[in-house]
């Protein structure tokens, strides 16, 4: 049967390696999903369904696919505005010393107060989300990120205010 989301299909390779192939398969209706499940990843699926104009089955099948696939890794938490206001954030920008990435990452991932690492471009090798509940603890944060073995040096931006997240 042919379904006019077919035409909005993206193929997605995990892993060029020809032994290990692997593909997702992404439709428009799957990222109006997943916008969905962004919003709130408790959204019953007939809830689900209803907004998507799909039945439960569907959605249902969907859904499985897209957590076999892989584009699903699993479901989570999203903290409130209020919850954010009451912390403070900096990006750290971290250069690295010659192969040190994987040391610096166990490291980092000690860490609770990061948020999220991210491998960049440019004259920064990764940039880390920090989040403390204070000055004097996301200060303390940064030094202790300027003594991972492996970090050549830093520098960091607080953020001032979130204009918009998805």
């Amino acid at each position: 049967m042919f379904c006019s989301d077919d035409l909005y299909k993206t193929r997605i390779i995990l892993d060029k390696s020809p032994e290990s192939l692997v593909e997702m398969t992404v439709t428009d209706k799957d990222r109006q999903l997943l916008l969905l499940l962004a919003e709130n990843a408790r959204m019953p699926t007939a809830m689900l369904a209803r907004r998507l104009g799909l039945s439960r089955t569907t959605v249902q099948t969907r859904l499985e696919r897209l957590e076999r696939e892989g584009v699903i890794a699993g479901y989570g938490v999203r903290l409130s505005d209020r919850y954010h206001r009451g912390l403070v954030r900096a990006h750290v920008m971290i250069v690295l010393k010659a192969k040190a990435l994987g040391r610096v990452l166990e490291a980092l991932r000690d860490l609770p107060e990061i948020v999220s690492v991210h491998s960049v471009s440019g004259g920064f090798d990764l940039i880390a989300e920090v989040a403390a509940p204070s000055i004097n603890e996301l200060d303390t944060t940064i030094d202790v990120i300027g003594e991972v073995d492996g970090v050549e040096r830093t520098q960091s931006s607080i953020i001032l205010s979130t204009r918009f997240q998805r």
